[in-house]
């Protein structure tokens, strides 16, 4: 555990482990580090990996308000720049950090899972007000049941009666992971609400020099492929990966056919730089 100083003197705890090139992992909202504990082991025999919480969870710093992604993104800066590592993983919101910090950053090789992105529309936010309310009103169960059953429209249980969702969201938070995303919420309301904010065409994304890695589950929400496809076509360096048997947490749990396409990725001799021929004539 190593202690660095970032933006405005805030302090940023860094979990590092392993040996071998550097990756740093930006992890999603609702959740702190402790869910990618199980990756970071599955990459440390050939990867250093480094993780750390964005603020406002356990170990980091709060939060300056109004919140922006900029601050996310200032604190990986500071992680890349104290680790001197180009390869960043980043999960659901954490891919929206991660690919935003990448036309701003020197990152060499980005891979992303689940990035929460919206592409003309794609990111489903029509749930939103109706779970801000219910949190500010203090029903933390209820918002969360819209919450999930806005953003996992792929699941036969969003189409459940909403009294029905909130029970077992109840049930839910009486689980440790469940009372973190419960006392999280709020968070990932802002968070949500500033990707769906941030909506736009494919090719905003275009000026990303990293080579990028576009994954996700393929029996998650159906709205990232497309997505992914869209921006493989905006980023010059970009490539689409579906992972099968794989839902939105498989990046937590660090499946073998997870983690090993990462490790190929992140693993592999980086391309020569092209030259132009007509320049080398001039």
């Amino acid at each position: 555990m190593e202690r660095i100083t970032a933006r405005h003197g805030a302090t940023i705890v860094l979990h590092s482990s392993g040996a071998g090139p550097g990756v740093v992992v930006v992890h999603g909202g609702g959740v702190d580090i402790t869910t990618y504990r199980r990756l970071a082991a599955a990459l440390a025999d050939r990867f250093t990996v480094h993780l750390y919480n964005r603020r406002g969870r356990a170990d980091a710093p709060p939060r300056t308000l109004p919140y922006t992604f900029d601050e996310d993104i200032d604190d990986l800066a500071a992680v890349l720049d104290h680790t001197g590592a180009g390869n960043v993983i980043g999960h659901s919101s954490g891919g929206f950090i991660a690919l935003t910090a990448a036309l701003r950053l020197p990152i060499a090789r980005l891979a992303l899972y689940d990035a929460a992105i919206s592409i003309d529309g794609s990111f489903p936010a029509a749930w939103l007000p109706a779970a801000r309310a219910a949190a500010d009103a203090g029903q933390i169960a209820r918002a969360m049941a819209l919450t999930a059953g806005g953003i996992n429209t792929h699941q036969a249980t969003s189409r459940w009666p909403l009294p029905v969702q909130t029970a077992i969201c109840l049930l839910f938070l009486r689980t440790p992971i469940g009372r973190m995303m419960g006392d999280l919420l709020p968070m990932t309301l802002d968070e949500s609400a500033l990707i769906a904010a941030a909506d736009g065409p494919a090719d905003r994304w275009a000026g990303v020099t990293a080579e990028v890695l576009l994954a996700c589950g393929a029996t998650g929400p159906r709205y990232y492929a497309p997505a992914n496809e869209a921006l493989a076509r905006a980023i010059p360096r970009a490539r689409t990966l579906l992972i099968p048997n794989s839902g939105h947490d498989a990046v937590n749990r660090a499946h073998p056919r997870m983690v090993d396409p990462l490790a190929a990725f992140f693993g592999a001799e980086m391309p020569e730089p092209q030259t132009n021929p007509d320049a080398l004539k001039a």
